[in-house]
């Protein structure tokens, strides 16, 4: 599988990986996360207006630059590798998705806005019975007059609190549709209630009750877009902790070259060594993986959902496994907040359950190859 990036693509990987090296800060990013409104404003608006990765996923008709998947990926996995806690992959990957696809004046002017780094857009589609069948939806929506009025609850609604717009699944006698929701107005009936994530993170749980909303795309026929959304998703997060373990390897390999034990580096020690060649091998897999759902994001729906299960499982036995070894090479010291080390482990926790857990990929990938 040959995966070289063009020449554009390599300047776009060295140019976001300067500026987060220079300008993203993980101390910054943290008292942020723990102590502050969850994100960092002014770098969303230096992706947007210095860097451009905002749009360069989006199209040119709403201010983008027309990329793809490819260019998802890269930006993903930079990100992933600092560990930005910014919205990126909610707003421009899976809402930018279903915002495309809906192909309405109302879409494109939100889009236009998520590309200036104007709106923050959260997908609320995971309600308390559903677990991972984001099609089992309790959420209804009924007419109004030219408007809709929804009434349900939604779970674990990532980045909901730092959100300009919620993009919410709903049923109407039709089937699953898909509403937009501005939260700049304050609506009526909607409660938010948010908390912070185990992976430093925030998202609420979402009460609808009487809420005035816009259908987005036909009515009933939202599911074929929001499954495309959610494997776009799987793939970007699945890039992005590759990211995370390609900084989590480096970091542990580093700390084995300093660490002495009875006088010697610990990286000495053969064991140690083979655990980390280990830890390598789960890593290079994951690539492979990801490279293979990023070329299949755009082909038929089974073949698109096998690759992207299939990166999204082997994904989570890495994070896991790196994770966990590189915690347990550091000692102690690997769980504690003044090392970058335990902040990565915990970003790596929390992938293996977001658009699917590694389970229920595993499950979905049985099921889409057998005889």
């Amino acid at each position: 599988m040959d995966f070289t990036l063009s020449d554009e693509q390599q300047l776009l990987r060295e140019g976001l990986g300067k500026f987060l090296s220079t300008r993203y800060g993980l101390e910054s990013s943290r008292a942020a996360a723990k102590l502050g409104p969850g994100w960092q404003p002014e770098i969303w608006r230096a992706f947007a207006e210095d860097l451009g990765i905002l749009g360069a996923a989006l199209p040119e008709r709403v201010g983008g630059i027309g990329g793809g998947p490819t260019e998802i990926m890269v930006i993903a996995e930079a990100l992933g590798h600092a560990l930005v806690i910014e919205p990126y992959v909610d707003t421009v990957v899976v809402a930018g998705g279903l915002l495309q696809r809906a192909q309405s004046p109302a879409a494109d002017a939100l889009l236009e806005k998520i590309a200036a780094g104007e709106a923050i857009v959260a997908l609320a589609a995971t309600e308390a019975q559903s677990g991972d069948r984001w099609q089992d939806v309790a959420t209804a929506a009924r007419a109004d007059g030219a408007a809709w009025v929804l009434d349900g609850t939604k779970i674990a609604v990532l980045n909901a609190p730092l959100a300009t717009h919620l993009l919410v699944t709903a049923t109407t006698p039709a089937g699953l549709s898909l509403f937009l929701i501005d939260l700049a107005d304050a609506p009526e009936g909607l409660t938010l209630h948010a908390y912070r994530t185990v992976d430093d993170r925030r998202a609420a749980d979402v009460e609808l009750s009487g809420v005035r909303a816009v259908l987005l795309g036909a009515d009933g026929a939202a599911w074929e877009s929001v499954s495309r959304a959610r494997d776009e998703g799987a793939a970007a997060v699945a890039a992005e902790a590759v990211g995370n373990m390609r900084k989590v390897l480096a970091d542990t390999v580093e700390y084995c070259k300093q660490r002495q034990q009875f006088g010697t580096p610990i990286g000495a020690f053969q064991a140690l060594q083979h655990r980390m060649v280990d830890m390598h091998m789960e890593l290079e897999q994951s690539v492979a993986a990801v490279y293979l759902a990023v070329l299949n994001l755009e082909a038929d729906p089974p073949q698109r959902a096998r690759a992207v299960s299939a990166a999204k499982a082997t994904i989570g036995r890495a994070a896991r496994f790196i994770g966990q070894n590189a915690v347990q090479l550091h000692g102690g010291m690997g769980m504690t907040e003044e090392l970058a080390i335990g902040h990565y482990f915990k970003r790596l926790t929390a992938v293996q359950y977001e658009f699917g857990t590694t389970d229920h990929h595993v499950a979905r990938y049985a099921q889409l190859t057998r005889p």
